[in-house]
């Protein structure tokens, strides 16, 4: 089943220069199992394509259940150089939960 990010993840994000730093957090093993094969670099890529994003990283934190994601190039320059009036990095979490993956319907946060 199709699933929002928001239902069974939480995130949080900041900025460094020109990079969103992102922190995406599973509440369980099983749901981390499923961020680690539903979330992906070309998947992110394409999630954040609005924002004229460079390149992707992505790095699986298997202690503490977390992916680890930063989005390059992807704030106009950075706080010094970019004339967006929001935060910067600090609402890109909120955009990120907005992405749907597929699920499984019995992930715990779902039942």
């Amino acid at each position: 089943m199709k699933v929002g990010l928001w239902r069974i993840a939480h995130a949080r994000s900041g900025d460094k220069a020109d990079r969103a730093d992102i922190g995406l957090f599973a509440y369980d093993a099983e749901t981390y199992a499923v961020l680690k094969r539903e979330v992906t670099r070309e998947r992110l890529a394409a999630h954040f394509a609005g924002m004229g994003i460079g390149a992707v990283d992505l790095w699986p934190l298997d202690n503490i259940l977390a992916l680890k994601i930063v989005l390059n190039a992807a704030l106009q320059g950075g706080a010094a150089r970019s004339l967006r009036m929001d935060n910067l990095g600090k609402n890109v979490a909120a955009q990120l939960l907005r992405m749907e993956i597929e699920a499984p319907a019995g992930l715990p946060r779902l039942r």
